[in-house]
């Protein structure tokens, strides 16, 4: 190969980049390169052929093939393009199935499910020619102002593990390489600003944010890696070899390709400055490991040149076109046959629809129930179905779905996929309800001028269900999603205001949040009395299976509250489902219901000095704790026990047994947390440590088995080496974090020696 025709494979072309924001400043970063002369000596990355405008799939597809057969019939090798494509809640193609996003995934708990999901997304991307998908998202959440939530799974490192790792198995079973992002450090941006600095330390980045990645990469075989757009203590994240090459590859073992955010390369340039120009940019940026410059050629066009100037060493270059031509051969592309076309594809086939209805129904979470819920779907209820959120598709669906990704630059285009809202949705549910509907206001203007008409109707209702929450975007064009961090977590807008004057009707109300972030609901929810986990000093009291609600002196508030992070396309009609009883609510919250933005940043995963204590008058304790749900059943965990002994790097063993003691069949999250009682550095009062969704008809009880690599209580020490440390570990089993149902000790015994690296 010449050098020209290795740097070629180095680069990607986003073919349909126009004025549209797609990307961060992907309308100042178009690319001058003519498409004919950027494919003269073959072409890595063709950039999102179906995901940046609405374009019939099966005519992309046939045009795609072309594409194919003339890069490989015109150019000297006739290698063909790697196709890639945005893929985090579903293929972002027009008419193809969206599924709720990543933290409704953590909401879920249910990893063969997300599996089964990726799979499904997997088999629509490979019948339209694509290789490789820019998901999972493995940013550990750690900061709700962070515009980015939403496409996050949880604030906790082993379920952002597990649920990503069961993602990346689904979707390269079908034959689609998954790729790893934003690795590493993007959640922990200062303030929760995108794309701003991380104040970290080194424990916390080995302790909480590389762990996902790890296991995606060890256990998931993940085959593709994105860098985070950050820097690191001063050191942009794209041209640092330390997390690139050393911790990646030396450490890990990975040996698939690392391709950039896009525009990230030329970030070092215009962002971070650490680059004069775009051949000092792509020389940082490749030699730290980055293979592929996306989305479009820019900086990495400087590389041949580079090397014949003698400023990048030749094997660097032959480096990454080795890289890139492996992971061709490996998805088929150098022997693969474009001479037939496609001849159909159903994008949101009935299968699709199945998994996104069953991951909606297991997401949402129940905050709080008076007793109101269920609704029985035969009463001939008046209902007031109020809030910007109810009649609304956009609502369903978070910042990377293609109906708010790309057809909000496209108005009057239909979505091309069912989507039913809640409010139709009830109404299908509720046939025999008399239902009204009314705005009340929008999701973020001021304006009070649709209030009246939403509490008029709500005095005239038996029940009224308010529907309110964000509207997802990008960079300004919603309330959540990329580049839409906030300052506050109220919620946008009038919509307290809109809950409060409804519940000051005397309806009862049924709050519904459809958001992708938490937000600070503490006046919309009744306190937890002990039995709910309420902290206490520097610890937390234990408490019986299921939450009650306090005494009767809190101030009126709704009857009951769900948390439903961005359901997807079959959202509304699970959200109804589970107003009727007809489904239970199984959903936990994978993130900490925030008191307030001035308590953040807060993790569950704190040790004693990091949540209420004596010695500050600051309260960061959360409204609803990590874990937490209810449901329509009750569950009481008992009979914790555990190996009394094990030694550090081996299995141990867990058991409890689950009862259902309500009136109705329901599902738990079984969840066993751990304590190192004392460690050479500060540990997290709660550590989850094992997690396991259990059904159960009512009145059945069923014993709960783990099996938990010990490897999950190691933490870097204070040598900077990770290490399984002896000692007393506390164990425990409740319904969230901060509720010690059932509690068992273990002791970890033999040596400290660091693990391998």
């Amino acid at each position: 190969m010449t050098l020209e025709e290795k740097q070629a494979q180095l680069v990607g072309y986003w073919v349909d980049q126009g004025d549209e924001v797609v990307a961060p400043m992907s309308g100042e970063k178009k690319t001058s390169t003519r498409y004919e002369e950027a494919t003269t000596d073959g072409l890595g990355h063709l950039t999102r052929v179906y995901g940046t405008r609405p374009v019939d799939p099966l005519e992309r597809a046939r045009w795609l093939w072309r594409e194919q057969r003339r890069l490989q019939e015109e150019t000297r090798l006739g290698i063909p393009a790697l196709v890639h494509e945005e893929c985090l809640t579903g293929l972002a193609a027009w008419q193809a199935a969206t599924f709720p996003t990543p933290l409704a995934w953590g909401a879920s708990f249910d990893s063969d499910l997300v599996e089964e999901m990726g799979r499904a997304i997997g088999t629509s991307m490979r019948a339209l020619g694509i290789h490789q998908g820019l998901a999972p998202v493995l940013d550990v959440i750690r900061d709700p102002r962070w515009g980015r939530v939403d496409e996050c799974i949880s604030e906790d490192p082993l379920v952002v593990g597990v649920l990503g790792t069961a993602y990346v198995r689904g979707l390269q079973s079908e034959g689609v390489h998954a790729t790893l992002k934003h690795f590493v450090g993007y959640s922990a941006s200062q303030a929760g600003r995108n794309h701003a600095p991380v104040h970290i330390g080194r424990r916390e980045i080995e302790d909480v944010l590389l762990p996902p990645f790890e296991m995606a990469v060890r256990e998931g075989g993940a085959r593709s890696v994105m860098n985070s757009y950050t820097d690191i203590d001063g050191i942009p994240v794209a041209a640092d070899p330390f997390y690139l090459d050393e911790i990646l590859r030396e450490r890990w073992g990975f040996d698939g390709v690392v391709v950039s955010d896009y525009f990230a390369v030329d970030f070092l340039r215009s962002m971070h400055r650490v680059a004069a120009d775009a051949p000092e940019a792509a020389r940082l940026a490749i030699t730290a490991g980055i293979d592929v410059e996306l989305p479009s050629p820019d900086a990495y066009t400087t590389l041949a040149e580079q090397v014949r100037n003698g400023s990048l060493p030749q094997h660097i270059l032959h480096r990454a076109a080795g890289r890139v031509l492996a992971q061709k051969e490996e998805l088929g592309l150098l022997d693969a046959d474009f001479t037939g076309e496609p001849a159909g594809v159903d994008l949101d086939p009935p299968g699709h629809r199945a998994i996104a209805r069953r991951l909606a129904e297991e997401s949402v979470v129940l905050l709080s129930n008076d007793g109101i819920l269920p609704l029985a779907p035969s009463s001939p209820h008046r209902i007031a179905v109020v809030g910007p959120n109810a009649d609304s598709t956009e609502a369903l669906m978070g910042c990377y779905s293609f109906v708010n990704h790309v057809l909000a630059h496209h108005p009057g285009t239909p979505a091309g996929v069912a989507l039913p809202t809640v409010l139709e949705s009830l109404r299908a549910e509720f046939p025999d309800a008399e239902i009204t509907h009314a705005p009340g206001c929008e999701v973020e203007s001021p304006d009070r001028g649709l209030l009246a008409a939403a509490v008029a109707q709500a005095e005239e209702a038996d029940i009224a269900i308010v529907v309110i929450g964000d509207r997802a975007g990008l960079f300004g064009r919603g309330t959540v999603g990329e580049g839409n961090d906030v300052e506050s977590l109220e919620l946008p807008g009038i919509q307290r205001e809109l809950v409060e004057a409804v519940v000051a009707t005397g309806t009862p109300v049924i709050l519904v949040a459809l958001t992708g972030r938490p937000y600070a609901l503490e006046w919309a929810l009744p306190a937890l009395s002990a039995a709910g986990g309420v902290l206490t000093g520097l610890g937390a009291v234990n408490s019986a299976a299921a939450a009650t609600e306090a005494e009767a002196g809190d101030a009126v508030r709704p009857a009951a509250a769900f948390q439903a992070f961005f359901p997807g396309e079959e959202g509304g009609p699970a959200i109804a489902a589970l107003l009727s009883g007809r489904v239970s609510p199984s959903g936990r919250l994978p993130v900490s219901l925030p008191r307030s933005a001035g308590a953040q940043p807060y993790s569950y995963l704190r040790p004693v000095l990091g949540g209420r204590t004596d010695v500050t008058s600051a309260d960061s304790t959360p409204v609803r704790s990590f874990g937490f749900g209810l449901g329509y059943t009750s569950f009481v965990h008992e009979q914790l026990t555990v190996d009394a002994s094990v030694p550090a790097g081996t299995v141990f063993h867990a058991s409890v047994i689950v009862r259902n003691t309500g009136t109705r069949d329901g599902v738990d999250v079984v969840q066993l947390y751990a304590h190192d009682e004392v460690a050479s550095v500060t540990r997290p009062l709660a550590q989850l440590v094992a997690f396991q969704r259990v059904a159960l008809v009512a009145g059945a009880s069923q014993v709960v088995r783990f099996e938990v690599p010990s490897e999950r209580l190691s933490f870097t020490g204070i040598d900077g080496n990770r290490r399984i440390e002896p000692g007393r570990i506390r164990l425990w089993v409740g319904p969230s974090c901060d509720d010690e149902e059932t509690v068992a000790t273990m002791e970890i015994v033999s040596s400290d020696d660091p693990l391998s690296p």
